[in-house]
């Protein structure tokens, strides 16, 4: 076979080859950039969840910083006189109201908790705390009603009931050496895009869902 022959073929052959060559390597990157892209994406949804999560729990203990033990006239009630068995339920509605407000992507179903607990002056945990449950509607077998949302009219109940308490309001001091209230969340994070379905695809159900924790407290020095 004559040189230009055997050059005609090879020259014939070669564009082939790189197209094969191209797709393979197309192939074999298209799914780390779209694990990039989803992870991006994901993380995105996450850190706006946690946004509002941190939002809620700073204006939830703002609030109980500011309502002491319910024995000061706050602008909370529209500036009548609290009591130590409003100030609870007020701190868990400002934290709904945050939760559910307009551009929220929370899912109020996915919240395990809200805590409302003791920081000593010292700054130390007591154990005391009151945690409130998710449940709308106004009554479970076997529970109370969940409490109305003081001051609000027309009366509505708040979303939440409380299932155990040890730190009620009236033991809250403030002060030259006042207790600080912490107030926290406990969520459970759904993943919003195909990443979660490639997780749970390769890794089962504990990679489609994160648990999110977001806290504040804050020394509780009441306004008069």
């Amino acid at each position: 076979m004559s040189p230009w022959l055997v050059r005609l073929r090879r020259s014939r052959r070669t564009p082939a080859r790189a197209a094969g060559q191209g797709l393979v390597e197309f192939a074999a990157i298209l799914p780390v950039f779209m694990l990039i892209l989803l992870g991006t994406l994901e993380f995105g949804f996450a850190f706006n969840h946690h946004l509002t999560l941190q939002y809620a729990t700073r204006e939830g203990a703002r609030a109980g910083a500011a309502m002491a033990d319910g024995t000061i006239t706050d602008s909370a009630c529209g500036g009548t006189q609290l009591t130590s068995t409003n100030v609870d339920p007020l701190i868990v509605a400002t934290v709904q109201r945050v939760l559910q407000s307009p551009g929220s992507m929370v899912d109020m179903a996915r919240i395990s908790d809200i805590q409302i607990y003791r920081i000593t002056n010292g700054g130390s945990t007591t154990g005391e705390k009151n945690i409130w449950i998710y449940r709308p509607g106004t009554t479970s077998p076997g529970d109370s009603l969940n409490p109305v949302i003081p001051c609000q009219s027309p009366s509505q109940r708040l979303d939440f009931y409380q299932q155990s308490a040890t730190w009620p309001a009236s033991a809250r001091t403030y002060g030259p050496t006042p207790d600080s209230i912490g107030v926290s969340i406990t969520y459970t994070y759904q993943f919003r895009s195909a990443l979660g379905g490639i997780l749970l695809f390769f890794g089962g159900n504990g990679l489609s869902s994160l648990t999110m924790t977001d806290r504040t407290v804050m020394a509780i020095e009441p306004t008069s």
